[in-house]
């Protein structure tokens, strides 16, 4: 099952209001997410299949929700998760029968949230091995560049292909290489990592295989290499790229004969390995260079895997805040909240060190504001020159500070406006007609004819029509070109 597509799984929805209904589908249906299917119990589930997840509105008291949620359990274990809308406080009994709670209607950026807790769900009831499950949310986010990688994860970790990982430093290359080691068939054997950049070279040969006493001056004794270590597992090559050209010989010898000496030996081992290798080099460059042999190349870029840099996935910023201040937590380091303009600032950044940097900035913010708030004027100058903070009003939220109940927070001031203005008019039995109307369709109208309305109070210009629209210039004009509005885009 594919991470990041849930657009065919069935949801299950016990709503017996029918009101109720018309909002959850609105909500539903805007985000394109699933085929719901409405009961008014779990004892009349229609569904000739396990539904993907199960949504329950929660207006009746707790003893009513508690009855539906432990027939749930009684059904499906604890393999079906479970959403629930509320706007009242949920009682410590139920939290265990659930997998999230949203306030209704939802902010889209939680409601984002949300899925990707689902999907994590999936993720940790398939593993038996804790760790991979863990190691996978390292990869948290919703953006298409990030969702492609887990694609590939998934595709090629149980497979004996070398992978060849690229990418800038700090973009989770050795992330990735432990996911596909910890989803792969030799889980459990060694994972041996190797930063070939930081090792000399005259001491490189013998540290990937090991040497005899007295091979050289200061070996006294034998020594095994890191493809010895590493037997039956997984050999990462970290930044491979750095590999003199002699020691690129010997390791391609090894990989196509999966044999090879410690120094001062003549005997030969089985190298029984996978290798995946990772670099921030434009290695087809170094080989134009004559500085990485084309032949080691081609026998390592067998499924190569590009790792997006932070800039090119910020929408996943306040996600992976989340995610990093999460695991502080669980380290017992503190804690600390973010405001809305506080991840705005952030998502502006171009962040050179990338994913790493932003991790050394969440210590750092632990550390000068522990359990406290941080606004945008608190972050280190670095991190906010040149931003004008105050034409990016609560683009994002942290987990950390919900939304108030009169605005909804979202990354994209476009898609809060329209799940907003839709779910207020599906849900008034004045606005909607007796006939019904085409969800989709509307959602679509309304979509369009706000972005025709910023463009016309901004004379055509998409940079500010997209600040109206509280968006990205880019995304608005991928908009533009849906809605064919080639033209104005083109002006601009």
């Amino acid at each position: 099952m594919a991470l990041d597509d849930i657009k065919d799984k069935s949801i299950l929805v016990i709503e017996p209001d029918l009101d109720s209904r018309i909002k959850i589908k609105a909500i539903f249906d805007f985000i394109e997410y699933g085929s719901l299917t409405f009961s008014d119990s779990i004892e009349e589930n229609p569904l000739k299949e396990d539904p993907y997840f199960i949504v329950i509105d929660h207006l009746a008291d707790d003893s009513k929700l508690l009855q539906q949620l432990e027939m749930i359990n009684d059904k499906y274990g604890k393999r079906i998760p479970v959403l629930v809308f509320s706007n009242k406080s949920i009682s410590a009994q139920i939290e265990p029968l659930i997998t999230d709670t949203l306030s209704c209607p939802p902010t889209f950026k939680n409601l984002r949230i949300a899925i990707q807790n689902i999907k994590m769900f999936y993720l940790e009831l398939s593993s038996d091995n804790s760790e991979s499950s863990v190691l996978f949310r390292s990869l948290v986010g919703v953006s298409q560049s990030v969702s492609k990688v887990r694609q590939l994860i998934e595709q090629v970790a149980d497979t004996e292909a070398n992978v060849l990982i690229l990418g800038d430093s700090g973009t989770g290359k050795e992330v990735v290489a432990r996911n596909l080691h910890y989803h792969s068939g030799r889980s459990n054997k060694p994972f041996v990592p190797v930063n070939c950049g930081a090792i000399p070279p005259d001491l490189l040969e013998s540290e990937l295989f090991g040497h005899e006493k007295g091979a050289f001056t200061g070996a006294i004794s034998a020594r095994q290499g890191r493809f010895e270590l590493a037997n039956g597992g997984t050999l990462f090559l970290d930044e491979i790229g750095d590999m003199p050209l002699p020691m690129q010989v010997k390791l391609l010898r090894v990989i196509q004969e999966r044999v090879f000496e410690r120094v001062g030996s003549n005997k030969s081992i089985n190298a029984d390995v996978r290798i995946i290798a990772a670099t921030h080099r434009d290695l087809e460059s170094e080989i134009a260079e004559g500085r990485f042999r084309e032949d080691l190349f081609y026998r390592l870029n067998v499924f190569p895997i590009e790792m997006p840099s932070l800039a090119e996935r910020d929408e996943d910023i306040p996600l992976l805040l989340e995610e990093l201040i999460v695991r502080m937590e669980n380290n017992k380091r503190g804690s600390v909240r973010l405001t809305p303009h506080a991840i705005a600032a952030l998502q502006q950044y171009e962040w050179p060190g990338n994913v790493r940097e932003l991790s050394n900035l969440v210590e750092r913010l632990l550390i000068m504001f522990p359990n406290g708030v941080v606004d945008v004027h608190d972050l280190p100058e670095k991190y906010r020159q040149g931003i004008d903070v105050s034409a990016f009003p609560g683009v994002s939220v942290s987990a950390a500070e919900p939304a108030s109940d009169d605005s909804i927070t979202d990354d994209t001031g476009l898609q809060q406006r329209v799940v907003s203005h839709i779910v207020n008019q599906v849900t008034n039995p004045e606005v909607l007609p007796a006939e019904g109307i085409d969800l989709k369709a509307h959602l679509l109208d309304l979509e369009s004819n706000l972005i025709k309305q910023a463009l016309e109070e901004s004379n055509g210009v998409v940079a500010h029509a997209a600040q109206r629209l509280n968006m990205r210039r880019t995304t608005l004009v991928e908009k533009m070109r849906k809605y064919g509005l080639q033209r104005v885009a083109n002006a601009s």
